[in-house]
């Protein structure tokens, strides 16, 4: 890894796509924490903060939003114009709940919140746990796998499918396009993955709107029932923002999730941690979702902008500036977790921040919590000597921190039965 740090200057570079980084950021995060938790990263041209007391404050700091063009235009930022190509995926980013600010947040968020309340999260964890088992069912006589494609991914985006109320042999389909629709978020992209996540943005709405409206005539009890219910109230929802929103969850309610699941088992397996101890019960499970959370969260890189003139731990930032909150190092911060790479389910508060904090706070990070204490118990309980099968690998995504794949393999003839 090319790390190059300027103490006094408080300036640091070093390529998002190393794959010595992204593979293991935590080293360098380390190292920049201990010199100049904040700092001006050179290669994306930002502020950033690794520090957690200020990226926790930063999440909640009303000063600063997730967007910009609603208190300047582009000529005032400096920034070109939009580029045509893009417009299916600007259409979309632009009616994003996640890119949104009050009041228009307020209430689309309202609207959506009535689907992620617990009494509703926690009805779905029997649904949870036999798709967990379906999954194990399907290869658990292989004796390698996978996890990431057998388990990590099928489980989150069928949960997601039915608490929307889409059916799910259109997963696949739905889940190839968010691919490429996440691949705008990573360093350096080119025109090839621009012209791919347009495409993906223009075939994906133009399918949910036209499910959208077959559905009008068909409520059920799910969210895109409710969101349609919203829309036929005048004020409430357009179309747009109706399609949006079931874009962004479909996207944010898999690609979060499946990371949380598959670095989650990761850490498990190469830590080398008893399942039979740290899932013994309720109360331990819902400790270790919390640390294996904290040890290595899905997302590492969350961006907003100042809506001011603002001044922050000593530093001046200019209306419109945008800053980075790196999640992935208020996390090991040992100014507030004490031998922070260590995995502690007893940690008591542990106030990680890897569902964010403030009116962005993850708004599907109940169900994440659920998924993962149903699915990582059943997951090492039917696959006994559960290991790797080669060392496992994160993608070339620094922001969205998952694995490639999760190869593993466990003990033939062991007992596999539910």
């Amino acid at each position: 890894m090319t790390l190059t740090l300027d103490a006094a200057g408080r300036r640091v570079r070093l390529d998002p796509r190393d794959p010595a980084f992204f593979d293991d950021p935590y080293r360098a995060y380390a190292a920049i924490r201990a010199a100049a938790p904040t700092f001006f990263w050179e290669d994306y041209g930002f502020w950033c903060f690794a520090a957690h007391a200020d990226v926790s404050a930063l999440l909640r700091d009303k000063r600063f939003g997730r967007q910009i063009l609603h208190v300047m235009s582009r000529d005032e930022l400096g920034w070109p114009a939009p580029k045509p190509h893009l417009a299916p995926f600007d259409a979309l980013e632009r009616q994003s709940l996640l890119e949104m600010e009050p009041p228009e947040h307020t209430r689309l968020r309202n609207l959506v919140n009535r689907a992620f309340v617990s009494r509703q999260v926690e009805k779905l964890a029997p649904r949870i746990a036999a798709l967990a088992h379906q999954r194990i069912d399907a290869f658990a006589r292989d004796g390698e796998a996978d996890l990431i494609e057998a388990f990590a991914t099928p489980i989150p985006v069928a949960v997601i499918m039915d608490l929307l109320g889409a059916p799910r042999e259109i997963g696949p389909q739905l889940l190839d396009w968010s691919h490429r629709m996440m691949a705008m978020y990573q360093f350096g992209v080119t025109r090839a993955v621009e012209d791919i996540a347009a495409n993906a943005a223009r075939e994906f709405a133009d399918f949910m709107r036209g499910y959208a409206r077959a559905r009008r005539a068909d409520l059920r009890d799910d969210l895109i029932s409710q969101l349609l219910a919203a829309e036929s109230e005048e004020g409430k929802l357009s179309e747009d923002e109706l399609v949006t929103t079931c874009i962004l969850l479909l996207n944010a309610g898999h690609e979060a999730t499946v990371h949380a699941i598959g670095n989650a088992a990761k850490t498990i397996l190469e830590r080398r941690l008893d399942p039979q101890d740290i899932f013994a019960d309720a109360k331990t499970t819902e400790a270790a979702v919390e640390e294996l959370l904290r040890l290595d969260a899905p997302l590492h890189l969350f961006t907003r902008y100042a809506l001011d003139d603002v001044e922050f731990s000593g530093l001046r930032l200019r209306k419109g500036q945008k800053i980075g909150l790196l999640l992935g190092a208020a996390n090991r911060d040992v100014a507030r977790f004490a031998d922070p790479d260590a995995f502690q389910p007893g940690r008591d508060p542990n106030p990680h921040v890897a569902f964010g904090a403030g009116i962005h706070f993850c708004i599907g990070a109940r169900l994440a919590r659920l998924e993962m204490a149903v699915a990582l118990p059943i997951l090492f309980q039917r696959l006994p000597g559960l290991r790797f099968a080669n060392r496992p690998r994160y993608r070339d995504a620094f922001h969205f921190h998952g694995l490639e794949a999760l190869a593993a393999r466990w003990d033939q003839g062991a007992p596999t039965r539910r």
